[in-house]
């Protein structure tokens, strides 16, 4: 079992920043991905950003360029900074692992982007 805590969501004004961090504990492989899904209101869950242990990254079209995922493999943290936020980045956040073939998520935090 591996558990996942965010932190970091607000409401924030569009054009402004915000870091979120995600703390995994439990039975973590050395060799994994962590990453950032979101679910916007009424909309699907989907890939932000996700990044391999060993360094390789991958973002969703739509942030490229605004956001940075980034870990320490020493501390098991993930963290996502957010810039030039949008009203449409607005989305409950997911921290997500997969090691071993399986999926954690964690409980999610709320960002909000206002006009």
């Amino acid at each position: 079992q591996v558990q996942l805590v965010e932190s970091g969501g607000g409401l924030v004004q569009a054009g402004g920043s915000l870091r979120l961090s995600c703390a995994a504990s439990g039975s973590i492989f050395s060799i994994n991905f962590m990453g950032w899904y979101r679910q916007p209101p009424g909309k699907q869950r989907e890939l932000v950003a996700r990044m391999h242990s060993g360094g390789i990254t991958d973002y969703a079209n739509s942030v490229k360029g605004r956001f940075t995922i980034s870990r320490d493999n020493t501390k098991n943290m993930v963290y996502l900074q957010m810039n030039s936020l949008k009203p449409d980045d607005t989305a409950v956040y997911y921290c997500w692992y997969r090691g071993n073939r399986y999926d954690y998520w964690g409980q999610g935090t709320q960002v909000t982007v206002s006009t």
